[in-house]
């Protein structure tokens, strides 16, 4: 994992005894999430001149891709809605890298700054300046600073910008509070329960004395004796980041390394942004594809719909078609959002 030039335990200090639950602004949970760069979109979803809204930890933003070069310009993120009269800049058009409000034409440069009142005849324009955030591409993933003040260096990981093999870039909604999925990340006990049907979950994963955590100024080492004596070690980095290694789970593939990213919506909702690495190339690399593409082309039941139900009890996860969806994340949605929005930590 990288490090911060500030060590998070140093920032950790701005929210020590806080809850790490509402992550609205001013909240100071709020205030430390946002001092990371954060994924915030795919960047493949992002088409030149199509704006989107966007609402992360409780606010709204507008992020577009300016029109400028053969594939698209820049990506920017600004504020939600013009200053005239409230309209969402999202429904607005793109003309170069600039944004045109839909309502009554006011145009804003990707810095903020108005620049054209066509009613107004621009009299009073350079006294118009919209708020704007930092944003960057990397990994396939848009990611934002939404803190104060000038952004840190983006974290990097070289392993997965250039080696042998497949990236994939994921991502899903889960309607619950992004620190239960937090806390799940290092809950490897639950592997072997929720999981228990996965080829990658065998007896006795998770046992508590086969586990050990090593602080650090970035986070957090977790490893896991196996029973053959092997350990696995996986890295928690704070505050919301997780590098992940995996049993190979298909033919041709080997172990799967992962990065995982958990961004609030609000307090309610939060979503995972993930990126894989494959060690795959050739006809080996060619053949997973194709088995992907078959299997994602099955999946047509929604997780989130589907666990539900079978937590108000009119469904059974037994009678799910497993081949019909995604079944490690329905299998997480149940023992997550089942705790509630907001899971008990009094225990």
């Amino acid at each position: 994992m990288a490090e911060s030039k500030v060590s998070a335990q140093q920032r950790l200090k701005v929210v020590a005894g806080a809850s790490f639950e509402q992550t609205g602004p001013g909240t100071p949970a709020g205030k430390y999430l946002r001092r990371f760069w954060q994924p915030v979109y795919h960047s493949v979803d992002l088409k030149p001149g199509r704006p989107v809204s966007l609402r992360i930890m409780g606010e709204d933003f507008t992020l577009y891709r300016g029109e400028s070069g053969g594939s698209g310009g820049a990506v920017h993120l600004v504020a939600p809605r013009c200053p005239h009269r409230g309209t969402r800049l999202a429904a607005g058009r793109v003309e170069g890298e600039d944004l045109r409000c839909f309502y009554h034409g006011w145009k804003f440069r990707a810095d903020g700054q108005c620049i054209e009142q066509p009613a107004e005849e621009s009299f009073f324009a350079k006294n118009v300046c919209i708020r704007t955030w930092p944003v960057r591409e990397y990994l396939g993933l848009v990611f934002a600073y939404l803190g104060e003040g000038a952004p840190p260096e983006l974290p990097q990981y070289p392993a997965f910008e250039h080696f042998d093999g497949l990236v994939e870039i994921d991502s899903y909604l889960r309607e619950c509070n992004y620190f239960q999925n937090v806390e799940n990340s290092l809950d490897m006990s639950h592997v072997g329960f929720v999981h228990g049907d996965n080829v990658a979950s065998f007896a006795g994963i998770g046992l508590g004395r086969a586990l050990e955590a090593e602080e650090s100024d970035w986070g957090v080492s977790y490893t896991f004796r196996r029973p053959d004596g092997r350990s696995r070690v996986q890295q928690f980095g704070m505050p919301n980041a997780f590098y992940l290694t995996a049993l190979p789970t298909e033919s041709d593939a080997g172990w799967q390394e992962s990065l995982f990213w958990w961004v609030p919506i609000d307090d309610e909702r939060h979503v995972q942004f993930t990126v894989h690495r494959l060690p795959l190339s050739g006809d080996a690399a060619k053949r997973f594809s194709e088995r992907r593409a078959a299997r994602r082309a099955q999946v047509d039941l929604a997780h989130q719909e589907l666990a539900a139900q079978i937590l108000a009890g009119t469904l059974h996860l037994q009678d799910v078609d497993a081949k019909r969806v995604d079944l490690v994340r329905l299998q997480d949605d149940i023992a997550q959002v089942g705790q509630g929005i907001f899971a008990s930590h009094n225990a």
